[in-house]
């Protein structure tokens, strides 16, 4: 390996950081170290939900179904992940959170990557806790 190449398996690694591959908060000498780009691996069980709403949100994301099936919550409208390939895009200034349907496998890019939107506390879900969808439902289709 030299300096500016590492390679590496999106599961293992995923399992090291939360889930996420490259971004801002990685060392600035590791290669996966990003202030343009954020990628996570997401593994989520069945269940699974992120803590709490993401608000005020200045980055665009990109979600990739791999495997299960995820719900993504927008403000008035809820979207289903259920095929492989499914993915939903939102820009700056969508607020957002996330609610696994089965065990899910999520590929996630966001841009740019800037700090203060990790969730404080018991890492990033909080199992058990009460679920509400918006008003509109989608599902993807291939």
């Amino acid at each position: 390996m030299t300096d500016n190449v590492y390679v590496g398996n999106a599961g293992r690694d995923a399992a090291l950081d939360r889930g996420w591959l490259l971004g801002h908060f990685k060392d600035a000498s590791d290669p996966r170290h990003s202030e343009d780009v954020e990628i996570k691996w997401g593994v989520h069980p069945r269940g699974d939900e992120r803590a709490q709403w993401v608000t005020g949100e200045e980055r665009t994301a990109l979600l990739v179904l791999i495997s299960g099936r995820f719900r993504v919550e927008l403000p008035g409208r809820s979207v289903l992940l259920a095929e492989q390939g499914d993915y939903v895009v939102w820009g700056r200034g969508v607020d957002h959170s996330w609610f696994a349907e089965e065990e899910s496998v999520v590929l996630t890019v966001r841009w740019p990557s800037v700090p203060g939107y990790k969730v404080t506390g018991e890492g990033d879900s909080a199992g058990g806790r009460s679920h509400s969808f918006g008003d509109a439902t989608s599902t993807v289709v291939s």
